[in-house]
Parts: C-alpha cells; structure tokens; sequence
C-alpha cells in the first residue's frame, strides 16, 4: 500500500474521531503560523510575525515574505509542537493552506506540509484559507454548527456567505472591486500613516468624528454586493486636492469618516441578509473584523434584532494557523479526502471552494 492510499484509510478512520490532533501549518501572506489542535481547542498557535520587515516598504513584498517563510517554518513548526507537549507520532494529520493568497508564501508552507506529512506517514488536507477564517469561530463558539450567516471582511476578500454545512457555502454578495481590508490600507497611505495601514486608521479615527460625507456604493439596492474603490478613491482625492491647495485637513476626522462608511456598508448588508435567509446566528470573520467600531455596530444590531453574534477573539481575525487546523477538522468529519504529494498552491482561489483531489 502506498503513501496515498495509507493516507485515505488513515483519513476515514479519523472521520468520527473528536479529538483528532492536527499538526496546521498558514503561509499565505506575512505571517508564518503553526498551531497544534485537538478537535475544537487549541493546544499551541506560533505566529512568527513579518511587520516590522515590511513596515519599511509601506506593504507587504512577496518576495521578501516568501524568504523569510523559509527561513522561519521549521522553528514555528517545532515550537507549536514543544508548546503543545506533542510528538510526531501523536499527530494524527497535517493541515495547510494552499489557496488563496501570495504564491510563493504559500508555496513554502504547502511544500514543507507535503515533506512533513510525508515524512510521517501522515494524511494531508488542504484548506481554502478563507474558509479558515470562518472557521474561527468554531474555535470562539464550540457548539457553533450550520447553517449561519458570516460576514467576511479582510485584506482580499469582502463578501457575506451562508454557510450550510462544514463544505458547503454560499456566496450572498460580494465586493465587485477592492476588498474592505484593502480599502482601509490605502486610505491610511493617502492619510500618511505606516504599515499596518488598518489598524492605524482605527487608532486615528477614535479621536476623529464622522463629519465629512463620503460615498456608500450600492446604498439602497437589493442585491448584497460592496464596492470600495469609490470609497477608497474620495480619501486619495480629498487628501491630494487639499494638499494642493495648501489647505489643512483633520486627518482623524477623515479617518472616522471613512471608517464610518467603509464599516456601515457590511453591517447594513448583514442585517438585511440575515433578516431575508431567516439565519438568527450571524458570525465575522477575516482582519477587519478585529476593527473595534464594526463589532460594536454589530453587537448593537445583534440586540436589538435578537440575533446570536459570534466573533473569533482578536489574535484568530488576523492570519493564523489555529483556524486552518480546526477548518480540516470539520472537513474531515465530512469526509473529505487527503490531498495527494502533487498539491499545489493557487494564488486565487473562490471562497466556496474546497479540495476535492482527482487522484
């Protein structure tokens, strides 16, 4: 019996197993994270941070992330490890993203779960990074189970989803252009604040008020897409235009402005898709939903609705490998199949799917 088939018996007699150890491994942008779970609970997540290396640049370089992924990996690996107090034949599967995000960051992580899984015997599951993140909240609420509403705010992916079951989620609506995450990143540049640009623009905008109006795309329509370019493109406009003009701007002010507008949007969609689909438990998942003013604009619609809000605590918003472990916890309970040793990472990838492999 080869590799793959050992592998996709291993896999199915994990199936019903509830405290399946899985050995998680995250590179999809700049951080290098690896994280021992036990079904639903964390026993160790090492996040080995690059921003002070790309705070320099004003963004992350890919290349540069993808260097220092290679050089970090095997530290992070082994001090999830030590941290969880678990050796290698205590693992029972590797997990990895291998989809979507920067392509020679994933590379790194995908090539060295292969080599590792490989090396003991173990099966691999590949992780649609973005449903990691609502798997998140599987680690916040334990006794979360679909079907629920989530609303994905991050760097590169704006959308409200249902999610039916552990593999199966449906897109609600979209952003048709920038992501909300991205739209805060370059309103900070325009404002002149560093890297990270998202949580600086938070941090700017709470001694700010939301005085100057700003566009919200889409405001009155029926359908559940975003669109943040318009949004983004007012901040770089209002700020140049003043800037020629030799004119001075309160800088907090249009941080809260923008902030106001960019957050109003996902928390107005919500609601209405939460109010047509009848699903009364609404979870946030992604960077931006670590943004202090979008989750007290949804605590408050959360009780006045009477809805069951789920948000991960802010160290699972961002990128970690925690939620990729416990997102192939749940596939494998539906029987998802190990990926073979010729996976590979896709920069690009939709937020419904999941690795199915042909092997």
């Amino acid at each position: 019996m080869d590799y793959y088939e050992r592998a996709k018996k291993s896999l199915t007699e994990l199936k019903d197993k509830k405290d399946t150890v899985i050995l998680a491994i995250e590179s999809s942008c700049d951080e290098t994270a690896c994280a021992v779970t036990k079904g639903r609970q964390v026993l160790s997540d090492i996040v080995a941070s690059q921003i002070d290396i790309h705070k320099r640049f004003g963004g992350v370089v890919p290349e540069i992330a993808s260097r220092n992924h290679t050089l970090a990996v095997d530290n992070v690996v082994k001090e999830a490890l030590q941290k969880a107090g678990v050796d290698r034949r205590q693992v029972d599967c590797v997990a990895v993203t291998y989809g979507a995000g920067l392509l020679g960051a994933l590379l790194v992580g995908v090539s060295y779960a292969k080599a590792w899984a490989w090396a003991a015997d173990k099966p691999l599951v590949a992780v649609n990074h973005i449903q990691g993140h609502i798997a998140a909240n599987y680690i916040a609420a334990p006794d979360l189970e679909p079907p629920f509403l989530c609303l994905i705010a991050s760097g590169g992916h704006t959308a409200i989803v249902a999610v039916r079951d552990y593999d199966r989620i449906e897109v609600i609506g979209s952003t048709l252009d920038d992501a909300c995450g991205e739209a805060f990143d370059k309103a900070a540049r325009a404002l002149g604040l560093s890297y990270p640009g998202g949580p600086n623009l938070e941090k700017l905008a709470e001694s700010g008020a939301p005085v100057i109006a700003m566009p919200r795309a889409f405001s009155g329509q029926k359908h559940y897409n975003f669109s943040y370019s318009g949004l983004k493109t007012a901040v770089v406009n209002l700020m140049h235009n003043a800037q020629q003009k030799g004119e001075e701007v309160n800088r907090a002010d249009v941080a809260a402005s923008f902030q106001q507008a960019a957050i109003d949007v996902l928390t107005h969609n919500t609601l209405r898709a939460a109010r047509e689909y009848g699903l009364r438990t609404v979870a946030i998942a992604g960077g931006v939903g670590a943004n202090a003013y979008l989750r007290q604009s949804m605590d408050d619609i959360a009780k006045r609705e009477g809805l069951r809000l789920i948000y991960p605590p802010l160290s699972l918003c961002t990128d970690n490998a925690a939620m990729i472990g416990v997102c192939a916890y749940t596939l494998i309970a539906k029987g998802i199949a190990p990926a073979p040793l010729t996976l590979d990472a896709k920069a690009t990838l939709s937020i419904e799917e999941v690795y199915r492999p042909t092997v």
